[in-house]
């Protein structure tokens, strides 16, 4: 559901910029991290998309491979340590060695926290924060053993610190991968690890926005909540993971960037 009119030229980042570099992106098959796994392989890392859906994995291979990179992807369920540890190995089977990884892979659904089943809560628990776990703890072996180090690059939310009514799940997940992010920042330094994350408000074309804010009327009261008064683009936080994996952000560990248009910020007593 597209809602707004894109407002901006979108800056491009040098060609080559990665080249060398083997990306794994989960969730990579649609929305965000089809968008991040496109411009990593526009900036020549090999690519490789996990995800749960073969036919979009294939369309979303196909497109990215035209970039000239080296593909690969693979069903994975994010939330099945042997997934991981079978996808991770066919990566390092194919490339040699894995640079970055983007923990993008999510799930989310509005219900009232009364009304919320134990299956609700670990469906949505699984996916985020034991999947960003099983994935990041995996891809760190294999980035301390080629003595390379890497970049981990985990999606949050601005919830995970304000708290989120109606998606206490995801809420508890996402403060749970903010905390693991620092955490993992200053315990992975020595290995020459760097683990950020990023936390988007509403972007334009990604599930979040299409599920949550599933009407006209709906979307357009969150954008008159964002002080920039729009919803984001994906290619905006696909500049913003680009940049954190690359050699521009190597003394930048342990940080969240918030890509919300200022959203968060403006619900004080003096919002307009």
């Amino acid at each position: 559901m597209s809602t707004t009119t894109k407002t901006f030229t979108r800056p491009m980042l040098p060609e080559g910029m990665l080249r060398g570099k083997t990306a794994i992106v989960t969730g990579g098959g649609t929305g965000l991290g089809k968008g991040m796994a496109l411009e990593y392989a526009r900036l020549g890392a090999n690519v490789a998309i996990a995800g749960r859906r073969e036919d979009v994995l294939a369309e979303a291979e196909a497109e990215i491979g035209r970039h000239g990179g080296g593909t690969l992807a693979m069903r994975t369920d994010v939330r099945k340590p042997e997934d991981v540890d079978a996808f991770v190995e066919a990566v390092l089977a194919k490339f040699g060695g894995v640079d970055i990884l983007v923990n993008n892979a999510a799930g989310n659904f509005v219900v009232p926290s009364i009304d919320l089943t134990p299956n609700g809560w670990r469906a949505v628990i699984d996916i985020v924060l034991n999947g960003t776990w099983f994935f990041s703890q995996r891809c760190a072996k294999a980035m301390i053993a080629s003595g390379n180090g890497g970049s981990i690059v985990n999606i949050g939310a601005t919830y995970a610190w304000t708290g989120n009514p109606l998606t206490v799940h995801s809420a508890a997940a996402k403060a749970g991968v903010l905390a693991m992010t620092q955490t993992l920042a200053v315990e992975w330094a020595p290995h020459g690890i760097r683990v950020n994350m990023i936390a988007p408000g509403p972007i334009a074309e990604t599930g979040a926005v299409t599920q949550l804010f599933n009407s006209p009327e709906k979307a357009q009261r969150v954008i008159d909540g964002v002080p920039l008064r729009r919803l984001g683009e994906v290619e905006e936080v696909a500049n913003v993971a680009a940049y954190l994996v690359s050699d521009f952000a190597a003394y930048v560990s342990g940080a969240c960037i918030v890509i919300d248009g200022g959203r968060w910020l403006g619900k004080g007593a003096f919002a307009q």
